[in-house]
């Protein structure tokens, strides 16, 4: 069957500024390949970061919240496939679709657990235990899983967040799809390409500013990291890059200390493929870093926290260290910088774990069979639901007079 997909973008997207927007690259490009129709809205702006969806085939509309010209335009367009980026777009246009296009597989692409990001960062900012009655307790779980519940299959990055929603918050597993990113498998010839360890110089750290785990991250490298590893090698670099840099972390260069930020980065490959070694000190976050899997891909080993390598894995082992105490994780970048066996076995292990996790090909035919077979026996799906049928039911009564209200308001 030839589908028609719609997708509400939280934001326009951005593949050079994030894996969230790689992530959406890569659904769109499997849409495309089955020469299905894709039109992508959102009610953000653009910036100069964002791609040209039109260049690739994929029809753009700007949207609007809280008015009827989203109603003309999706009924005009009648997508058979909804696909929502991330629960807060399910939040604002799920009635509208479900009233409109009740028919329509919806999608909720989630990029990762934002509940679970949210409550580890709340957690270290007050210094308190994490726990799964945090989770339980919070508000934007309750949020977040019942946009879960109300769409018909939620895309779920990481095997460690499948495994959280079924055993802690029994979501059923007929309701989430684990998908994680879809990678080119690493050949021979590949890897022969790679710069060898003697061409290699420095350490590189690389993430998204707009996102608080990298912000934090890049303070434990200034605060404490980096001195610890400067101690050990002292003629040392550390080159950060990210998009959307604050001022705060722009002022942390110090040329006497080898620390630079640099800011945007044009070609995230070329550079982390210029660095031996990646460092990744993550306190919180969730989902699938592209940080790490990038460094993967560009045949180099990283230092990592097991917030940062986790779910991405399985029983592999890592593309060099896990270490969450930091004079620990000191010392295992210094061996992997300055000893080539230890950083040659390392490239290996990261090898091995994007073709066996990662594989494109694999990935992308099971998840085009699961919302296929989703969609021809679609009414017996939603009838397994009941509690996705309930909490639509109440959110069309709320969301819908609430936004018909605001409509009002703001005539």
């Amino acid at each position: 069957m030839k589908h028609c997909v719609f997708i509400i973008g939280s934001v326009w997207v951005e593949p050079k500024s994030s894996a969230a927007g790689s992530r959406m690259l890569q659904l769109i490009q499997t849409f495309l390949s089955q020469d299905w129709s894709v039109t992508f809205g959102s009610v953000s702006q653009k910036n100069p970061n964002s791609i040209d969806l039109t260049k690739i085939g994929v029809t753009e509309v700007a949207l609007e919240l809280n008015n009827t010209s989203f109603d003309e335009y999706i009924k005009e367009l009648h997508p058979t496939i909804v696909v929502f980026d991330r629960f807060i777009t399910e939040e604002q246009f799920g009635w509208r679709v479900a009233e409109i296009c009740p028919d329509a597989l919806r999608i909720l692409d989630t990029e990762d657990l934002h509940f679970l990001r949210k409550t580890r960062q709340e957690a270290i900012k007050k210094e308190t235990e994490f726990s799964d009655g945090l989770l339980l307790n919070s508000e934007i779980a309750k949020r977040e899983i019942a946009a879960i519940y109300r769409c018909d299959i939620s895309l779920i990055i990481s095997t460690f967040e499948m495994k959280l929603l079924q055993e802690v918050f029994k979501v059923d597993k007929s309701l989430l799809s684990h998908l994680p990113f879809f990678l080119i498998q690493i050949d021979i010839e590949k890897q022969q390409n790679w710069k060898s360890f003697e061409e290699r110089n420095h350490f590189v750290s690389i993430g998204n500013f707009l996102h608080a785990p990298n912000v934090d991250a890049t303070i434990q490298l200034k605060n404490v990291v980096w001195k610890l590893i400067r101690d050990k090698i002292p003629t040392a670099e550390l080159h950060i890059y990210g998009a959307y840099p604050t001022q705060q972390v722009l002022q942390f260069t110090n040329k006497k200390e080898g620390f630079y930020v640099h800011g945007f980065a044009e070609n995230a490959n070329e550079v982390i493929e210029n660095s031996k070694v990646l460092l990744a000190p993550l306190r919180f976050g969730a989902g699938i870093k592209g940080k790490l899997t990038d460094a993967m891909l560009n045949g180099t080993p990283s230092v990592t926290t097991s917030i940062g390598a986790e779910g991405m894995c399985g029983e592999l082992s890592w593309n060099g260290f896990i270490e969450d105490d930091f004079q620990k994780f000191a010392e295992k970048a210094e061996e992997l910088f300055t000893d080539k066996d230890i950083w040659s076995f390392a490239q290996k292990n990261g090898v091995e774990i994007i073709n066996k996790h990662y594989n494109k090909e694999t990935l992308e035919n099971e998840f085009l069979t699961e919302i296929q077979d989703i969609y021809n026996d679609l009414t017996q799906h939603r009838n397994q639901n009941f509690t996705g049928k309930m909490l639509l039911h109440h959110s069309i009564q709320s969301s819908k007079y609430m936004s018909k209200w605001i409509e009002e308001k703001n005539k």
